[in-house]
């Protein structure tokens, strides 16, 4: 296990939906007990919160470094201790997430589907304990559980794709092929075939998280084959996908990257980011940390978030990059979706 202490800029997000992102990690405090909690009349008492990363670690540039900021924006704005572990393999969940929980830390984060199975472990060991996860479904009534509904906002960026090829083919990069995965691919799928039909659209999995080069060398071959947009959903191996299409770019090349879970035109650059999958972990993990200091955990819950409660979406930087007529038709898509008109599915189609 290995610990890791640093602090990250957070990009400011204004949003409807009431869960904010960002901190600084600190040395853990050895003398254990739960800090009581929003007490009426009196100062909350300032409560520990830990995390633990999946295998793409704090500075994925997606889902975990987007976690970390809503931690590190609790601290900035209350002044509640926060600290990560970084998990090197599937080895490390247990013992990180217990390492957190055997020191009294007041709510334990696992970031990750993969890390489903070992937090509930964790949590039915430790029934007492407080724990929370993003991107997994756990049974348990010491868990608290938030999932996003990512082939809606997927959808979106389908449409994007769609509307701005010039070849008539994108492509896809996943990481693991596991449920998570899956919601964007058949979102951004139905997305392009809603927008365009003859559009076509080449998926590829690497089966890893971590790995830049086989980002890399899997966008090479989308390129290849004439896609000239990939939309990644593939956490730091989606770093490779970036690297592909920034020497295609220098090249003369037209091809663009679509991002996942942040605006990584803000990492990368609008040279080569088109547009965004944004997934409000940062919020989330705000949100429902603020809220266990305000004694408002709800263990046992299962949190949904998607574009109606704006969980999901498009980052403001894209009508940087995006027409303002596409824009406006992925506007007139979002509200189908919202009001019901439109349901995106969950899973690509069996070929």
């Amino acid at each position: 296990m290995k610990k890791v202490f640093s602090v990250l800029s957070v990009a400011t997000l204004s949003l409807s939906l009431a869960l904010a992102g960002c901190g600084k990690a600190e040395q853990p405090n050895q003398a254990g007990g739960n800090a009581e909690q929003g007490q009426a009349g009196g100062e909350q008492k300032k409560i520990r919160v830990g995390m633990v990363t999946d295998v793409g670690g704090v500075n994925d540039n997606s889902f975990n470094q987007s976690a970390w900021e809503g931690l590190t924006k609790l601290k900035n704005d209350t002044g509640h201790e926060v600290q990560y572990i970084q998990s090197a393999g599937d080895a490390d969940y247990v013992p990180n997430l217990n390492q957190f929980v055997k020191d009294k830390w007041d709510l334990t984060w696992g970031i990750g589907f993969i890390m489903g199975d070992h937090l509930k472990q964790v949590a039915e060991q430790n029934p007492d304990a407080k724990l929370a996860i993003i991107d997994a479904e756990v049974q348990a009534p010491n868990v608290e559980s938030v999932l996003f509904k990512e082939q809606e906002g997927a959808f979106l960026v389908g449409v994007v794709a769609a509307e701005m090829t010039k070849t008539g083919k994108v492509g896809f990069v996943g990481g693991m092929d596991i449920p998570v995965i899956s919601r964007f691919e058949a979102g951004f799928i139905a997305g392009v075939k809603a927008a365009k039909p003859e559009v076509q659209v080449v998926p590829i999995y690497t089966g890893a998280f971590d790995k830049p080069d086989l980002g890399k060398s899997t966008a090479s071959t989308l390129y290849g084959q004439g896609a000239d947009i990939v939309f990644h959903a593939a956490g730091a191996t989606g770093d490779g996908v970036f690297n592909e299409a920034k020497d295609r770019k220098a090249k003369g090349e037209n091809v663009w990257v679509i991002g996942v879970d942040k605006d990584q035109s803000l990492t990368f650059g609008k040279e080569i980011t088109l547009t965004s999958m944004m997934k409000r972990v940062d919020e989330a993990v705000y949100r429902v940390s603020k809220d266990y200091a305000e004694g408002k955990f709800e263990g046992g819950k299962i949190v949904r978030l998607g574009l109606a409660e704006n969980g999901v979406g498009l980052p403001e930087t894209s009508k940087d990059t995006v027409p303002a007529e596409v824009l406006k038709k992925v506007d007139e898509f979002k509200e189908k979706i919202i009001k019901g008109e439109i349901t995106v599915p969950e899973a690509p189609e069996k070929k």
